[in-house]
């Protein structure tokens, strides 16, 4: 924590209705974790799905916590002399204004974008990021692959990190002398308002379709915490909208803000060519052309395109810059090697039924002729409707299917892949729980001018089996295997 805060301050923005004990005069940090408790700070105890922040309120005292903030009657709690208790209706908000306040509210110093969707968040995102950076802009990014602050890049374990991880990166990007950030807003921050101190001046949403049913319980609780955003929005502000989606009217319905759309419907862009070369899009009158390929990378490259516009960038330059961005690692990320006559290898993060489903058509459309094969796995301790949903899609649009080991987390990998398979019954499917092994197979038996998708974990340099994180990194392990394909012989501790 960078400032002391006022008694006055704090209860503001807690919007404290109740208070036990005696407050001191100012107060020098806070924390929702007891393990980082110092003298003078506020204790935020935080009920979870997890864990009750309540539960540790005695080891947060003995750590020096001089006020316990909380929902419930602080007079239940029985506080010891000389620890205050404050009681607030939401713990969760006031935990949010309280760790930017602690940072001097850097949010009001800095242009934001946020975007959110259930796929195409992080490209769209990099992709700003980097066409802001080309075009000779200091600016931050918070993200599912990485964070960079200033110069300083780093890799991230949440889409949306915590409020004061939030507020301490902001406050990183004001000091490396950012103008702007563009972030992730995923549905859990939004749900567990981890950005209700954040003022957006753009935000955007790109897609929604079935994903994270277990934490929110239905579709609707789901397009709510979407919502969430737009309904933040004031009149000064933009949302740069998908209209090509079914969720899109009740999303905005709320919402106040200036709408700017995106689509083929209404025909706000138009597909000039979509192939393995790239793509080329138009939108209001300026051809966008790009790397980036496939129907999906049509939408995320419009939605960056208005944002940067938004953000005051012209239409030439920006679509200068879009021409050279190459988005984001993990996405639709062909692996190249120095060798020929090797079939043709994707890493896509593609987790969803609707994300598998576009990255399959994508390149089945792209290769029609082809073979393609797919090894994909389902993550465990997550949504399990969409398990068979996923082996349905696979097994419908590619020629071989190849079930793996995602992040099985608790769950045993062979109960999921037995959930994953009664969607392809009758389909020609492989079973391999060892990830490794699976992408070394697909890769050794694929035709020569076959398409490998490796589909599911993307940038992700682990895979997490009952607790603990092992190093997996499906970029790698597939060059490996097609460096060993062409009798190419690789060292001992060598990077490939």
């Amino acid at each position: 924590m960078s400032r002391l805060l006022e008694k006055k301050r704090v209860l503001e923005l807690t919007e404290a209705v109740g208070i036990t004990g005696q407050l001191d005069s100012f107060y020098k940090g806070f924390s929702v974790d007891s393990r980082e408790i110092e003298p003078g700070y506020i204790f935020a105890a935080v009920k979870g799905h997890q864990a009750d922040g309540h539960d540790f309120i005695s080891q947060a005292v003995e750590k020096g916590a001089e006020v316990i903030l909380t929902e419930r009657d602080p007079a239940t709690l029985e506080l010891p002399q000389g620890v205050a208790g404050i009681r607030v209706k939401d713990v969760r908000l006031a935990l949010s204004k309280l760790s930017f306040a602690f940072e001097g509210d850097p949010q009001n110093k800095l242009s934001v974008a946020g975007v959110t969707g259930t796929n195409g968040k992080t490209t769209v995102t990099t992709l700003v990021h980097q066409v802001l950076t080309r075009l000779g802009f200091r600016a931050g990014m918070l993200g599912t692959v990485e964070k960079r602050v200033g110069d300083t890049a780093s890799v991230t374990r949440l889409t949306t990190g915590s409020p004061q991880e939030i507020a301490r990166d902001f406050s990183g990007m004001l000091d490396a002398g950012c103008t702007h950030v563009v972030m992730e807003v995923s549905s859990h921050g939004l749900s567990q308002r981890r950005t209700d101190a954040v003022t957006f001046d753009v935000a955007a949403f790109t897609n929604l379709s079935h994903d994270h049913l277990d934490y929110h319980g239905s579709p609707e609780a789901y397009l709510k915490a979407k919502k969430r955003l737009f309904d933040g929005l004031g009149e000064d502000h933009i949302a740069v909208i998908n209209t090509d989606e079914e969720a899109t009217p009740k999303l905005i319905s709320d919402c106040r803000a200036v709408i700017w759309p995106y689509g083929l419907k209404d025909e706000s862009m138009r597909i000039i060519r979509n192939d393995a070369e790239g793509l080329s899009v138009e939108m209001d009158g300026t051809r966008i052309d790009s790397p980036l390929c496939g129907l999906f990378n049509a939408y995320n490259l419009a939605a960056a395109f208005l944002i940067c516009r938004a953000f005051g960038c012209s239409a030439r330059n920006t679509a200068a810059a879009l021409s050279e961005a190459k988005g984001a690692r993990g996405r639709l990320e062909r692996i190249v090697t120095e060798d020929e006559g090797l079939p043709s290898v994707f890493v896509d993060y593609a987790h969803t039924p609707d994300a598998l489903e576009n990255v399959l058509a994508t390149l089945r459309n792209m290769e029609p002729e082809k073979q393609l094969i797919v090894v994909f796995g389902c993550g465990g301790n997550r949504d399990r409707d969409k398990r068979p949903e996923m082996g349905r899609i696979a097994a419908s649009l590619a020629d071989l299917v190849i079930v793996t080991s995602d992040n099985p987390r608790f769950e045993e990998p062979d109960a999921i892949i037995r959930e994953i398979i009664t969607g392809i019954p009758n389909a020609d499917t492989l079973v391999n729980p060892d990830r490794p092994a699976a992408i070394t197979e697909a890769v050794a038996m694929a035709d020569e001018n076959a398409v490998v998708l490796i589909a599911g974990k993307g940038h992700e340099t682990y895979q997490e089996v009952m607790g603990v994180r092992y190093d997996i990194d499906d970029a790698k392990i597939a060059r490996r295997a097609l460096q060993l394909r062409a009798g190419r012989e690789i060292k001992k501790g060598e990077d490939v």
